[in-house]
């Protein structure tokens, strides 16, 4: 949405095939790093074709992109309720990061652990690469003014290409890593995208360090409900919703779109 003014609501549903391929390409080779991989490759193809084939002939039209985006999740469910049946599936952990280590008087899953670290790299990694480098500086200037960009010999069509189909990459890599979490089900989609689009609006469209914030805020909002107000933990981040979008539209870090 940052650069390409494109309401993707079907980036849940890449996470979801992702996560589904991941998974059985980890059992089939016993690579718990290969599945990840697999799976980011499988929705970076799926997105690739989307942008290309689909959505290209849609920008600057958000409704017919919401209902467009939204029969996809639809046909993606049911592509994988075909290939994997209609039963969830249980994630795997890698044996390095099994079991779990004491942290005050409560246990820690190792992978859990190990989710968060690299949640935090790959933050960085997203930040550097738009931050510190030509191609995203071209990103940052399409986002700005994308006549003026094009205008400068940039091309964007392509850098378009680029990042959705990246995007898709870190859903579908994400798949496998936070099946401990979501689980792998065909229901995930919905759910990967309901928070990711909380986190986006909190943090702010366009910005790593947004989407850093806005995920950090809306996991401890949502942890301190479920333990403090087991009652209302369902509404507790809609409220943090509500109030960013009352007091700061645009998000805590986000560009003015």
């Amino acid at each position: 949405m940052g650069l390409m003014r494109v309401v993707n609501l079907a980036h849940g549903a890449l996470y979801m095939v992702g996560a589904y391929a991941a998974l059985s390409v980890a059992k089939y080779t016993g690579s718990f790093v290969t599945g990840i991989l697999a799976g980011g490759l499988c929705a970076a193809v799926i997105g690739f074709a989307m942008e290309r084939g689909l959505l290209r002939r849609l920008y600057k039209r958000e409704l017919d992109q919401v209902l467009f985006t939204i029969g996809l999740v639809y046909i993606l469910t049911n592509l994988c309720q075909w290939i994997w049946g209609p039963m969830p599936l249980s994630g795997i952990t890698p044996p390095l990061l099994s079991g779990s280590i004491p942290m005050g008087t409560v246990q820690l899953p190792v992978f859990r652990l190990a989710m968060i670290i690299f949640g935090i790299v790959a933050a960085v990694i997203l930040w550097l690469f738009q931050e510190k480098t030509r191609l995203g500086a071209a990103i940052r200037a399409g986002m700005d003014n994308n006549e003026m960009t094009m205008g400068l010999g940039i091309n964007l069509p392509v850098i378009f290409t680029g990042v959705f189909s990246l995007g898709a990459f870190v859903a579908g890599f994400c798949g496998l890593i936070g099946a401990p979490s979501l689980g792998i089900n065909l229901a995930v989609g919905w759910d990967a995208l309901l928070l990711a689009m909380i986190v986006v609006i909190v943090g702010g469209a366009g910005s790593i360090q947004g989407a850093l914030a806005g995920g950090i805020i809306i996991g401890l909002v949502d942890a301190f409900g479920k333990a403090f107000f087991p009652d209302l933990a369902h509404f507790t981040i809609y409220l943090v919703l509500i109030i960013i979008l009352l007091s700061r539209p645009s998000g805590l870090l986000g560009r003015t779109i």
